[in-house]
């Protein structure tokens, strides 16, 4: 493997982007846009759906609800049950804004948790003290709000946005153009040269993630200023997962491209995988009360192990030994997809 042939590869690719006006822009553009749209328009809350964890109770078996709760609450329309085993999980979820509403079931009292800024969690507060009104339960609910380290929806939602542009930019920047460079014979006019695949997918790999880097520091930034952004974590441990995120989605681009040769294929080929991750990722919202094949189907995901690590970093402070898991993931799936890529290859069509 010669780095002076991948140095070579590396800047005509990081050329021929910074000089496609088009391509370069959007990049930059379109997340900055949708955060934008959160932030501004819906005031970075999320107002679809209510989510309501009772504890102590198994997630699977919410029996103790409807002898428990206020009858009138249970059968509210648009809520939906999510049982926790103790209070720790229960205050864990509802403080990522996993749900909206937590209430206790073996307290007198008819203790309740929320947070104060959340408006889903005011509405359901409301409701369940409407409930119980008609069952002559006057003054039922003893009220606990969350204090102090609160976070901001769109503190939670930012490294969804970040990580979704990231999958676009890394399986359309890679996937896609190998493809057509197969297609139009400029790979196989590389193939006269001593450049090697290894080395060619290599000097790919390196340009995209450099690409989707130096994108991601400026769109954080420029996003920052408006919305001030919380990072409990280190910035250097949070650009670190960023970075093997981006090389773990670049080199699933540069597998599925190894042997392509119809653009129209490829693209097909990559919204097939793109779209469950950003369903299944968790970039817009939780999976908490999904079924428990779709959670597991989502651990196979890089895109998802990318976002736990962020957002841990982010919104709590965690270390990168405490995402090791997370790290090992991506590093994993970067190797395979790499190795399997450059044996595949192919110059011609």
């Amino acid at each position: 493997m010669s780095w002076k042939r991948i140095w070579a590869m590396f800047k005509a690719r990081n050329y021929e982007f910074f000089r496609d006006k088009a391509a370069f822009g959007w990049n930059f553009l379109f997340p900055f846009l949708i955060i934008a749209g959160f932030g501004i328009i819906f005031g970075g809350q999320d107002y679809s759906g209510f989510k309501v964890g009772v504890f102590p109770t198994e997630a699977e078996s919410l029996s103790l609800i409807e002898s428990t709760l206020p009858q009138k609450f249970v059968g509210t329309n648009y809520l939906e049950f999510i049982g926790f085993q103790n209070l720790e999980e229960g205050l864990e979820k509802l403080n990522h804004h996993k749900i909206d509403f937590l209430v206790r079931l073996d307290s007198p009292a008819g203790q309740y948790w929320l947070l104060e800024s959340s408006p889903k969690g005011y509405i359901v507060e409301r409701l369940f003290q409407a409930g119980s009104i008609p069952e002559n339960w006057v003054g039922y609910g003893e009220k606990v709000v969350l204090e102090g380290g609160e976070i901001r929806y769109i503190d939670w939602l930012f490294p969804g946005i970040l990580a979704m542009n990231m999958m676009f930019s890394a399986l359309w920047g890679v996937g896609y153009i190998i493809v057509r460079y197969r297609k139009n014979g400029v790979l196989k006019r590389l193939k006269a040269t001593p450049l090697t695949a290894i080395e060619y997918l290599t000097a790919q790999a390196m340009s995209r993630v450099f690409l989707l880097m130096f994108t991601l520091v400026v769109v954080w930034f420029g996003a920052d200023l408006i919305f001030s952004f919380e990072v409990a974590g280190s910035y250097l441990d949070l650009f670190i997962v960023f970075a093997l995120g981006s090389l773990s989605l670049t080199s699933v681009g540069v597998l599925l491209a190894a042997r392509g040769i119809s653009e129209e294929f490829t693209s097909g080929v990559l919204n097939f995988l793109a779209w469950p991750m950003m369903f299944l990722s968790e970039v817009w919202f939780s999976l908490e009360g999904a079924p428990e094949w779709v959670k597991t189907v989502s651990q196979f995901l890089p895109l998802t192990h990318l976002l736990q690590a962020a957002r841990k970093i982010m919104n709590d402070g965690a270390t990168l030994s405490e995402v090791s898991s997370q790290c090992l993931v991506m590093l994993a799936v970067t190797l395979f997809c790499l190795v399997v890529g450059a044996t595949l290859f192919s110059w011609n069509e």
